[in-house]
C-alpha cells in the first residue's frame, strides 16, 4: 500500500519537527514502528490512489460502487477505502470483462439476478416460455392482434399527458 506509506512519510517529518522542538531528540525508530491498522484511519487507499493503482478512474470506482459490484469500506470521515480485497475484486472484475466480452452493466444485472429472486424467477420465466397465440385469436389474425397491441402500448396514456402539460404550465 504506496499511499499509505507515502501519507505516513509527509506526516513523519513535520512531526519530528514539531516533537524535536518541544521535547529535545526524538526517536525516529519508534515514530516509523507503528503498524497501521483500522484504528488509525489509514487502513485502505483513497478512492484517488486506488484509480492510480488499478487503471480504473475514480469516477468508474464510483460507478462499478453504486453498481453495488464493489463496496470499499468508509473511513470515519466518510472517504472511501479500498483495501487488498477490493483491488482484488476490481482486478478480477477487468478480467471478467475483459474475457467474456461484456460490460458493467452486464455484471450488474447478474448480481440483481442472485440477490433478487422474483426477478431471477421472472427472467427465467421468460426466457424458458414460448409464445403461444391467445386462444380466442385466430391464426390467420395474431400477427394483426400483436401489432394492434403494440400501437396500443405506443400510444400516451392520459395521466401522462395530464402530468406533462402540468409541468409545462408550471
Amino acid at each position: 500500500m504506496p499511499g499509505i506509506y507515502r501519507r505516513v512519510g509527509l506526516l513523519l517529518e513535520p512531526c519530528q519537527t514539531f516533537l524535536s522542538l518541544r521535547w529535545g531528540k526524538v526517536d525516529t525508530a519508534l515514530l516509523t514502528s507503528v503498524q497501521m491498522s483500522a484504528t488509525t484511519g489509514l487502513s485502505g487507499l483513497t478512492i484517488q490512489e486506488a484509480a492510480e493503482t488499478t487503471g480504473w478512474s475514480a469516477r468508474m470506482l464510483r460507478y462499478v460502487e453504486s453498481a453495488g459490484l464493489v463496496e470499499p469500506d468508509r473511513s470515519v470521515s466518510g472517504y472511501r477505502l479500498y483495501g487488498p480485497g477490493h483491488l482484488q475484486r476490481l482486478r478480477t472484475l477487468r478480467d471478467l470483462l475483459a474475457t467474456y466480452e461484456i460490460g458493467l452493466s452486464d455484471v450488474g444485472f447478474a448480481a440483481r439476478l442472485q440477490s433478487e429472486p422474483e426477478l431471477r424467477s421472472a427472467v427465467e420465466g421468460w426466457l424458458t416460455t414460448e409464445p403461444e397465440r391467445p386462444q380466442d385469436v385466430p391464426a390467420a389474425s395474431w400477427l394483426r392482434w400483436e401489432q394492434d397491441k403494440h400501437q396500443k402500448l405506443l400510444v400516451p396514456h392520459p395521466v401522462h399527458i395530464q402530468e406533462s402539460l402540468e409541468k409545462e404550465i408550471a
